[in-house]
């Protein structure tokens, strides 16, 4: 990896934000609801739909919660009044699940009643380790108030195919990605080549059970993996899609559509976009150069 780019993300915190931000709008859509709307159309326009996310996480005071129930209800009243193509993500740790998860279910529940007026999917997304039991807990009482709630699951846990076992017995839609928390060896894998061969099997062993998979990755050795599968089993497009990042591998995502295979991108958005972005670029320090190439060129 380029030492270079490394230190350029390392010290992206001290930058002004102005500046930050000719970073971040490669992985956000903007800071408004607007702004999300009119990504949402462009993604349309490429053969993709889109799954919204506004931006935020771990919240510490239990008014930041109930301003992310505002949040989403104001978003899915925004998919119904604009006709978009595109349902939402949520992250529970934004509703209160470090600090209550009765508080948090409470919250959750209240937008997936909205979601099940408007008939559009709701995607619980997995975080840290410490959150995981909590969120399938959630996941399943939710999907007693509406079935069309979904979940994710991170191939390179160690536990994950157990949890595999319990959601395709309840037919649950689960996202299947590769992990980007930091986390022990002792519940995560760390070989490449074995997190590549647990997400193959996992997709396989949830297709396999009949469960609707978002294939979310920008790996070509999980995409193979998956498409394998896809191929052997003669599986519908309409029982699967594919998941990729605003913002990352444009190319990869134009094969797949292109192939006429159903693609999903996550589309983030909100007035915290600069601790989303800076994450992103710590996970693919490489991208820096490219980016910094489009800043000077005024690109």
């Amino acid at each position: 990896m380029n030492p270079l780019h490394q230190t350029i993300v390392r010290t992206l915190p001290l930058v002004p934000k102005p500046v930050l931000y000719r970073f971040a709008q490669r992985y956000v859509a903007g800071e408004s609801v607007g702004d999300a709307i009119r990504v949402c159309r462009q993604l349309r326009s490429e053969g993709a739909m889109a799954t919204l996310d506004v931006l935020g996480e771990d919240i510490t005071r239990r008014e930041e919660a109930r301003q992310a129930v505002s949040h989403y209800l104001e978003v899915l009243e925004a998919i119904v009044r604009e006709k978009l193509d595109a349902n939402i993500s949520i992250k529970p740790t934004m509703f209160g699940l470090k600090m209550d998860r009765t508080f948090c279910l409470e919250n959750l529940a209240e937008v997936v009643r909205s979601a099940k007026e408007k008939n559009i999917f709701v995607r619980l997304d997995m975080e840290d380790s410490s959150v995981t039991d909590d969120t399938f807990w959630l996941t399943r009482e939710l999907r007693k108030i509406w079935p069309l709630v979904g979940v994710v699951i991170q191939a390179y846990l160690r536990r994950t195919l157990d949890d595999v076992a319990h959601l395709a017995g309840d037919k649950t839609n689960v996202r299947v990605c590769k992990g980007i928390y930091v986390e022990p060896r002792e519940i995560a894998w760390k070989d490449r080549d074995v997190i590549i061969r647990n997400y193959g099997l996992i997709v396989d062993r949830l297709l396999s059970s009949g469960c609707y998979v978002g294939i979310a990755t920008h790996d070509e050795a999980c995409v193979w993996e998956a498409l394998r599968t896809i191929n052997r089993l003669a599986i519908p497009r309409e029982a699967y899609e594919f998941q990729m990042l605003l913002g990352v591998d444009h190319r990869l995502r134009k094969l797949l559509t292109g192939q006429g295979h159903r693609m999903r991108i996550y589309v983030p958005f909100g007035k915290s976009w600069d601790a989303y972005s800076i994450r992103r670029l710590k996970e693919n320090p490489a991208i820096v150069g490219h980016i910094l190439k489009a800043f000077f060129k005024g690109e």
